[in-house]
């Protein structure tokens, strides 16, 4: 009888090992695939700005044009490609698929430097560039479940910061030693190896109903509308973080044009040393926000990120040095090191238990990403109108306006239950 009674036992304490290793084994590829795809998703445009700068001598107001066509589609297909993540069980396809798109796009820069190649390049890159945060997270969230989300946002973005730091070092050389256009080859080289990094994720460890923010003890579940305009607190953080994006999206490619015309033949060493020394500061900013947003609360330590951005665009405008702009960049670290990993975190606060959390993610990144758009036509404007020195506090301005409005409108969302379908 023993005998009988143990096999079972035994038998259910083999599933659960196995599912153990199988999960351990998704979140270790999920590790790979966010140092594969660091420079995929966030890296390309200053480096772009360089090549069309240095190598095809763009004016500032034209590269302007062609990043702001990229944010613009990534903007019209954030919310879609949202929703679409919440409904499908395909999101590491969909990944798959965006990164095909960025390397064939990233070929055709590198091969085809005119305006209407370029734009078009832009556009597809820009389309694939929605794909990446709203299913990395999904994917997240449907691996390791709510409890865990925290934690695992800050490992995503160390891993993704750690990649970026790696690849822009090693961009910047290959840009210095052998030419500009080598940069994106690099680029197009890791996105082809991120297809390889998503497809050792098992799709049968990702929980799809976990992975939308939905809660299995209330079936019915409220309406995208709904979930974004009933929420006051939802919609100030859109509007905080999209002034924050729009000062903060022009200024790193400003400093890539500023450090071309300065330092001619050095110019993507440096631009690499200026992207390893942010991302440098962005790994352990990461790994502080999970392990610490939970007990300290979110709103604290965005204020602090917040807060760097109007200080960085103002030192940017007191030094020509390029070693000192370099060493401005440890600002640049620690704010997008905050937002990056906050930001997903905040947005599962705020939608908990809506169902809808790929979909208002997706609808909020693409207000900022709006911002972000805007900001490179923008400053690439006042470029060519009163210098990049007024560019540069154009934007620190709006990004003390940015500060100002989260101190003041967005309240602490770590206990936050339902917020959203309220």
């Amino acid at each position: 009888m023993s005998t009988n009674l143990s096999t079972p036992l035994r038998a259910d304490s083999d599933s659960v090992l196995g599912e153990e290793r199988t999960l351990s084994k998704s979140t270790a590829a999920l590790d790979c695939l966010n140092f594969l795809l660091a420079n995929v998703k966030d890296g390309l445009g200053p480096f772009v700005a360089i090549q069309l700068l240095a190598s095809q001598h763009w004016s500032a107001g034209k590269i302007g044009w062609v990043l702001m066509i990229a944010g613009i589609a990534t903007v019209a297909a954030r919310t879609p490609f949202g929703a679409l993540i919440d409904c499908t069980h395909r999101k590491r396809g969909l990944i798959a698929l965006a990164s095909v798109l960025v390397a064939v796009g990233t070929l055709a820069i590198a091969l085809f430097p005119t305006f209407t190649p370029v734009a078009v390049a832009q556009g597809a890159i820009g389309i694939a560039d929605a794909v990446f945060p709203a299913a990395i997270a999904a994917i997240s969230l449907g691996l390791v479940g709510s409890k865990a989300f925290t934690r695992r946002v800050g490992r995503n973005e160390a891993f993704s910061h750690a990649g970026t730091t790696v690849t822009a070092f090693a961009a910047g050389v290959a840009g210095w030693l052998v030419a500009p256009s080598a940069v994106l080859w690099s680029i197009a080289a890791l996105a082809l190896a991120s297809v390889w990094a998503v497809f050792r994720i098992d799709a049968r460890s990702i929980d799809h109903t976990a992975a939308r923010g939905a809660d299995r003890s209330h079936p019915e579940q409220s309406s995208g509308v709904r979930a974004i305009l009933g929420c006051k607190p939802l919609l100030l953080f859109t509007a905080a973080i999209t002034l924050f994006h729009f000062a903060n999206a022009a200024m790193l490619p400003l400093l890539g044009e500023k450090l071309a015309q300065a330092e001619k033949g050095r110019e993507t060493l440096f631009m690499g040393a200026c992207i390893a020394t942010a991302q440098l500061v962005m790994v352990p900013m990461a790994i502080l926000v999970g392990r610490k947003a939970d007990s300290w609360g979110r709103r604290p330590i965005f204020l602090v990120g917040f807060a760097v951005l109007p200080l960085r665009g103002l030192l940017y405008t007191m030094t020509q040095n390029p070693y000192a702009l370099v060493c401005i960049q440890i600002l640049d670290g620690i704010g997008a090191g905050i937002f990056g990993a906050l930001f997903f975190i905040m947005v599962a606060d705020l939608t908990k238990g809506t169902g809808r959390y790929n979909l208002i993610q997706g609808a909020t990144s693409a207000v900022w990403g709006l911002g972000a758009a805007l900001s490179n036509c923008v400053a690439g404007f006042i470029v060519d109108k009163a210098g990049y020195s007024a560019a540069f506090l154009v934007l620190a301005a709006i990004a003390l306006c940015a500060f100002v409005l989260l101190w003041v409108g967005v309240p602490e969302t770590s206990h936050q239950t339902n917020s959203a379908a309220s």
